[in-house]
Parts: C-alpha cells; structure tokens; sequence
C-alpha cells in the first residue's frame, strides 16, 4: 500500500474536501501546514498546535541538513521523536530558500554557501532525497529549480526542464517505503510552460504534487490561471500542495479552484511583528486605538489568546517587548488560518463555497476593526 494516499469525499465545483491518509495518521484536507522551518515553528509548542487543531506540520530540508544534521535527527527518533510530533510532516526540500542564495547551479546540483558558517554547500537531488529520508518526515519534495518572478521565458523554461530531470533522478533515489516523495510543478507564470511541467512530472508517478514558483509577488490573476493550467494536467486522486501560500485571499481562491494542501509563514511571521488576522479584517494591535479595549482580538475565534486575554492586554505586552506576545499573537493567527481552510472544507461538502467566500470576503471588506 502507498506510504501517503488521498481520497476525495466531496466536491463542489473544482473545489474538493478528502482525507489524506500517512504513516502517522490522517489530514482532513483542504490543509494549511504550520512552517516548523528549523523543527519548530516560531514561538508556539507542539501543545499549542495540537491545541489549534494543525494536523500536519512542515519543516525544511536546507536548514536542518545544515544544523542539527539529518544524521542526529535520525539518531534520536527523526523528525517525529526529535519535535515530540506524532502527527504527520512534510520536509520541503529547501529549494526555494537554496535560491535565494544566488547559487551555481548546473545539472548535478547546487552549490551555496551555508547562512550559518559560510561553508561550501553542495546538495544534488539524490542528496536531498537522502536527507529527507534520514529526517523520516511522511512525505518528502523533489528538490527544484526557483525562478524569480519576472525572467525571461528562456530560463523558465530552462530551470523547468531541469526541475523535470532532477525530479526522475529523486524517483530513482527514493526507497523509503514509509514515506512518500512529491514531485514539483515549476513554468513560472507561462501558460504553455506550467501544463508541460505539470503533464510530465504527473506522467513521473509522484503520490502528490506540489505547485512551487509561485507566490513570489505575482499577481493574484496570474498566480490563479497558473493554478488553473497546472490542475487541469494533474491527477485528481492525488493531493495538490501549493507551496508557501498562505493569505486569506490566495488560500480561498486556490481551494475554489481544487487545491489541497497549503504552508506558508504569514500567520507567525505577522504575529512576531504585532499584526493580528481577524475575520472582520487583519490589523495592527499596535495601534493606541486598543490601549484600553477590554475585547478579545476576534469575539468569534475560539483560542487560547481570545478566550482569556484583550486586545490592551496585548498591546501592553508588545509594547514591553514581552515574548508572549509573539505566542500569544501566533496561536490565534494560526487558529484563524487552520479554521478558515477547515470552514472551507465544510462548505464544500455543503455545496455551498461560493457562498461561503463571499461571506468572508464581504466580512473583511466591512470590517472595521
């Protein structure tokens, strides 16, 4: 039987809710992922993302082959018994944040210099399988060829091809029968470009797709045709990730449009900088309108921070430069975010998702928080 397996239950429209089953349990999906980059996501516990609801969290091959290791990870339980996680996780291969770094790359691999010490780095695609293997994570990533967004169609469609050959040589490399290892759609915003990468890298056999190279500052027209063309190639009994995306808007429009899986850094990255998502619109708790507001950042969530602390209260602690802010901000953020993917699933088992979008939409817009 398949390491990773998904199964649609619902439909409506191209949207669809199911069950994504792996060696430590199942994901209800639509599903957004926590980021965990460094075996942790920023200024919670496994406690408070169990608290939240997250059923899968994401870590990143890059970092952590570069410290603690892959080979001490595995020493003491893998990503699971190092994290004490016993929920499922997906590595990202580190792709994205490799070429951020402007490395050599040719066809073997990429060559970097290390953000901690400075060392020599080079991580072919069979490497990046290895070390995800040692991580143990339930489901691993090709590592990919990143395009910044606006490039010249002839690199696009150069790295994308790339992309397509390291993707056969990871296959070639992945023998770790409890984990399954998605393929990476690349093409940039080229139409023609994204349907070749999603069509061959479907023919490939991946348990799972994940969509990368977007949300780079894109449009949010040319982000979603993107999506459009992608899904129309892949494989509707295997899940779809879009990779880092995580806005209120993006993650409605690509699970209208069949997406099932998501991370992204917004929800604790605007919470360490005092913003604070809300149904009725996201703001800045900062702000001296909430210096003596008794109410909870949103009357409707039902967190940990909503249930026993106010806005002032907040406030205070950011302004004090007190840690708990950032935990605090981040557990709610998250519950935003994990419960609006979750309502979205409901809804479309409802048959009803049109309706609920324009609901949320129309919320934020009259919102005045």
């Amino acid at each position: 039987m398949p390491a990773v397996t998904w199964n649609s239950t619902a439909t409506d429209g191209k949207a669809r809710t199911g069950w994504l089953r792996t060696s430590h349990g199942r994901v209800q999906t639509p599903a957004f992922m926590p980021v965990g980059t460094r075996a942790a996501v920023k200024a919670v516990d496994t406690d408070d993302l169990i608290a939240v609801g997250a059923e899968i969290i994401l870590s990143n091959t890059y970092h952590l082959m570069l410290r603690p290791g892959a080979d001490l990870i595995a020493d003491l339980g893998g990503l699971h018994g190092f994290m004490g996680w016993d929920r499922p996780i997906l590595t990202d291969s580190g792709g994205f944040q490799i070429f951020s770094l402007t490395p050599k790359v040719d066809e073997q691999g990429a060559t970097f210099k290390s953000i901690y010490d400075g060392s020599k780095i080079h991580l072919t695609p069979e490497e990046a399988v290895g070390v995800q293997q040692r991580l143990g994570p339930d489901i691993a990533m090709v590592l990919d060829v990143c395009v910044g967004l606006p490039s010249p169609r002839e690199l696009v469609e150069t790295e994308m091809r790339r992309t397509l050959r390291w993707a056969e040589r990871s296959l070639g490399e992945h023998t770790r029968e409890d984990q399954a290892l998605f393929g990476i759609v690349q093409g940039g915003i080229d139409d023609d470009l994204r349907a070749e990468s999603a069509r061959e890298t479907a023919a490939l056999g991946f348990a799972g797709f994940g969509v990368g190279g977007l949300s780079v500052g894109e449009s949010a027209e040319d982000r979603n045709r993107s999506l459009d063309t992608a899904f129309a190639e892949l494989p509707d009994d295997k899940p779809r990730y879009v990779m880092g995306l995580g806005d209120t808007d993006g993650l409605l429009d690509a699970i209208a449009r069949g997406a099932d899986m998501f991370d992204c850094v917004i929800p604790t990255r605007l919470a360490r900088h005092g913003k604070a998502l809300s149904a009725t619109g996201d703001f800045n708790i900062n702000q001296v309108r909430y210096e003596a507001d008794d109410g909870p950042v949103d009357p409707d969530c039902g967190c940990h921070t909503c249930a026993n602390h106010s806005k002032a209260y907040l406030r205070h602690l950011i302004r004090m430069n007190e840690l708990s802010a950032h935990r605090l901000l981040s557990i709610h953020n998250l519950q935003y975010t994990l419960d609006l993917v979750s309502l979205a699933g409901d809804a479309i088992a409802q048959g009803r998702l049109d309706v609920f979008i324009s609901d949320v939409r129309g919320k934020r817009q009259d919102g005045s928080s």
